[in-house]
């Protein structure tokens, strides 16, 4: 990229409004990732209020040459939505763009602007007297946009499926400035390629999402939620086969956390007081969604529960009384990041696992570490109902976690990423590839579809205007 024009942000003063184009102060918030493993640097920090909007700035980008680094909530894990340390790159924040568009009860969809607040979205949805599914830890601050833009998962991906399954249409900004309008609510629409689901995932590298229609869902008459001991991780995943077999479309959520995982949310928040841990090496979260009454959905969890008991699936197991109850058990789950993060830095890895396979790829993977690494600690917990693991590796007690990441943090990340593959998993099952993991995708996926991945990119975005460097290298 050549330095741009002198008068290229006056340019981007114009589209957005003096106000809304950002050069000088603390502009951390957009320029930080949010673990805080990249400090980048931005030329501005343009914030438009419309599609239209949006559309001049790309176009005004790639006529100065100036790369562009679409952002949401800036929540992401993989390092995708901040800009390097050149500061010649603009980052485009979509945050002012967050208004609910429209609503059709009878066609169980709803449209919004993508950067509207994912809990907002749930709680339209939830006015109106329907589900909108999609939840997750970061959902008060990460926005629709860039869950979709990840293809973002969750707690309920057993059930409902991802973002990608969740949406209908897109609204979207090329990297011509084109806008490409797609908010269909059709359901069926067989004419052509699917460029909605090639949109959705591809991390903001092909085209910018501006807007989307959703999907929605009846809500539930009851909901109710259990936390399980189980003495070992393949009798969670029996326990989840009885699951299904139980409570069939009803099992929502289907948690797994181990002992030492639930022992930091216990060190780090006390007050949390988190049930059955101390006496088993895992536990479970399940939730039953039914929509006949509480107590038949009750009953179905007293009878697996029961069946679970008798074939040793379950060592003891706790049924929550009411709704309060129900999300401080949720809380528990959902405060393991946070508890890991209080226990200082580490290393994280998303990957997926064929259900079936994850109790063999669990022992054989925490014993090679623990051999290769002494004193290692992992921190394993995740979506089991969908195979989704979030396999984190903990510094040695007492040691310089800073130290343990510069000189561990490659290795461990190699002996994990090859475990994965050796079982037919995926080195990034919800976070995304960013720019943390776009030099390891050429040893862990087919370089064919490596080509096709970046004959799209060329084909879309020739000029490499879109968040250069991430997912795919041109």
């Amino acid at each position: 990229m050549i330095a741009p024009d002198p008068q290229f942000l006056d340019t981007l003063r114009q589209i957005a409004g003096p106000a809304h184009v950002l050069c000088e102060g603390d502009l951390s918030a957009y320029t930080q990732d949010w673990r805080k493993r990249a400090q980048g640097k931005a030329l501005a920090v343009v914030r438009p209020a419309s599609a239209s909007e949006v559309a001049a700035i790309v176009k005004a980008c790639a006529a100065a040459s100036v790369s562009l680094v679409p952002q949401g909530g800036n929540t992401g894990l993989a390092v995708g939505s901040v800009p390097d340390a050149s500061g010649t790159q603009v980052v485009l924040s979509l945050q002012r763009m967050n208004a609910v568009r429209a609503l059709d009860a009878a066609n169980l969809t709803l449209t919004v602007e993508a950067g509207c607040i994912l809990q907002s979205v749930q709680e339209a949805a939830e006015k109106a007297g329907f589900l909108f599914p999609l939840s997750l830890a970061a959902e008060g601050s990460c926005t629709l946009g860039g869950n979709l833009a990840t293809n973002a998962g969750g707690t309920q991906v057993l059930r409902y499926g991802n973002a990608r399954d969740l949406c209908l249409g897109l609204e979207v900004v090329t990297a011509q400035g084109e806008i490409w309008h797609g908010l269909s609510g059709l359901r069926k629409d067989n004419t052509g390629y699917d460029l909605r689901n090639l949109l959705i995932g591809s991390e903001g590298t092909l085209g910018i999402i501006t807007a989307a229609t959703l999907k929605l869902f009846p809500r539930p008459a009851a909901r109710l939620t259990a936390w399980a001991a189980v003495p070992s991780m393949q009798a969670a995943v029996d326990l989840l086969g009885l699951a299904h077999q139980h409570l069939g479309a009803g099992l929502t959520g289907f948690e797994v956390m181990g002992q030492f995982a639930l022992s930091l949310v216990d060190k780090h928040f006390a007050q949390l007081r988190v049930p059955l841990f101390k006496d088993a090496p895992w536990c479970v979260l399940l939730e039953n969604s039914d929509h006949e009454s509480e107590a038949h959905a009750r009953a179905q969890f007293e009878r697996l529960l029961e069946t679970a008991l008798d074939q040793g699936c379950v060592s003891d197991a706790v049924v929550a009384e009411n709704l309060g109850q129900a999300k401080a058990l949720w809380h528990i789950r959902e405060s393991i990041p946070l508890a890991q993060a209080e226990e200082g830095l580490n290393i994280k890895h998303d990957i997926s696992i064929p259900v079936s396979r994850i109790p063999d790829f669990v022992a054989q993977t925490d014993a090679l570490l623990a051999t290769e690494i002494a004193g290692v600690r992992l921190v394993n917990f995740g979506h089991l109902g969908d195979g989704n693991l979030h396999y984190n590796v903990q510094a040695p007690e007492g040691s310089d976690a800073k130290a343990f990441l510069r000189e561990q943090e490659e290795r461990v990340n190699t002996l994990v990423y090859d475990a994965v593959a050796r079982f037919d998993g995926s080195i990034s099952a919800e976070h995304g590839v960013g720019s943390l993991k776009t030099d390891k995708l050429p040893t862990y996926k087919s370089a064919v579809a490596l080509s096709l991945m970046r004959a799209i990119k060329q084909a879309l975005d020739p000029q490499g205007t879109f968040n250069p460097g991430r997912v795919v290298r041109l």
